[in-house]
């Protein structure tokens, strides 16, 4: 399992205060046979006729030395974990 960011809690909070409703924590994602891990999925009621609205967060503090390498890292799990959940949605 990961380790929670500082301001996992907070975020949390502040989605279920925005009326979000937690469904995973932490949200699962696979790719092949190794198993990666975003820290939030979520999901809101839209209307009775538009269905849900879905939602999957990742919590980033930029904590370390460099605030370039922490966003290259963020913008690569951006974009690495979007193309995990298209390629899902996909099959």
């Amino acid at each position: 399992m990961p380790r929670l960011d500082i301001y996992h809690e907070t975020v949390k909070h502040a989605l279920v205060k925005d009326g979000w409703t937690i469904t995973h924590d932490p949200y699962k994602l696979t790719i092949g046979k190794k198993r990666l891990f975003a820290d939030l999925g979520a999901e809101m009621l839209l209307s009775a006729e538009k269905g849900m609205r879905r939602i999957v967060v990742e919590i980033k503090s930029f904590t370390g030395v460099s605030d370039v390498n922490d966003l290259e890292q963020a913008i690569g799990q951006y974009v690495l974990y979007k193309q995990i959940m298209e390629t899902a949605n996909r099959a």
